[in-house]
């Protein structure tokens, strides 16, 4: 476990969410939040976080859409216990499970969820040598293939429910190959730095059983200016609002109309 003196207490969502994280490695920064503010779940209804770490992305949902049924898998125990910390301190209930989330505990696969949501790990082993710290290491380079980490959002989510995830762009087309067949009403927020900026993060998300078509979504850009001109925040005004007022990332809303249609 980690000792308290290794541990932060950040503050998320302008202070209405407190996480207790490692002071090393990997720490959840606005990604998360992001991911959880584009989850269009409901009070009563049931989510998963698959690799959870500390709780990020289901507590920043939680502290939204009071209500929701909160669950989380991590392999790594010291996330575990830091995830069920966290839910403790925010009063927020959630049930988390210590797994790999390529062979869920059996409690997990005997259920089913509205909302499977997941911030997997971002590079793959190959594609560059392992971090300093085995922590940082599990959650940023992947050790289960993208292609299964997808494959366990799909086994748990409900007919008509829907699987949610933030992954760097470049892996976009893996994720598209292991919806296909799989989820529809898929739409692709892509997320850039800056007006003018290559797309760094996408949010991807689908529904089981659906059949609306595929959306390339215009993106959502995190900055205002074409560079970042001192010490200080210059999130946009959209941003702001997510990141510290906790407010939503409706996609359905980004999405374009279709004119020819009354």
């Amino acid at each position: 476990m980690h000792s308290q003196a290794n541990l932060t207490e950040d503050y998320f969502l302008g202070g209405r969410l407190r996480l207790l994280q490692p002071g090393q490695g990997y720490r959840a920064g606005v990604d998360p939040v992001l991911l959880a503010a584009a989850v269009p779940a409901q009070p009563g209804e049931r989510v998963l976080d698959l690799g959870c770490g500390v709780g990020a992305v289901a507590l920043c949902l939680g502290a939204r859409v009071r209500g929701l049924r909160l669950f989380g898998v991590d392999l790594l125990p010291e996330n575990v216990d830091l995830a069920r910390r966290n839910a403790q301190a925010n009063d927020l209930p959630m049930e988390v499970v210590q797994g790999d989330v390529g062979a869920l505990p059996a409690a997990l696969r005997q259920q089913s969820f509205d909302h499977v949501v997941s911030n997997p790990p971002y590079f793959r082993r190959t594609a560059g040598p392992a971090s300093d710290g085995v922590h940082r290491d599990t959650a940023m380079g992947e050790g289960l293939a993208l292609s299964e980490w997808i494959e366990a959002g799909i086994r748990r989510v409900n007919p008509k429910g829907r699987l949610s995830l933030i992954m760097s762009a470049e892996r976009l087309p893996e994720i598209l190959a292991a919806f296909e067949n799989r989820l529809g009403d898929v739409m692709v927020l892509p997320l850039a730095a800056r007006v003018g900026r290559d797309a760094g993060r996408v949010i991807v998300t689908g529904r089981k059983g659906a059949r609306a078509p595929f959306r390339l979504l215009a993106p959502l850009v995190l900055h205002v200016g074409d560079h970042h001109d001192g010490d200080r925040e210059d999130y946009t005004a959209q941003t702001r609002a997510i990141l510290r007022d906790g407010a939503a990332l409706s996609l359905v809303d980004r999405a374009p109309r279709d004119k020819s249609r009354k």
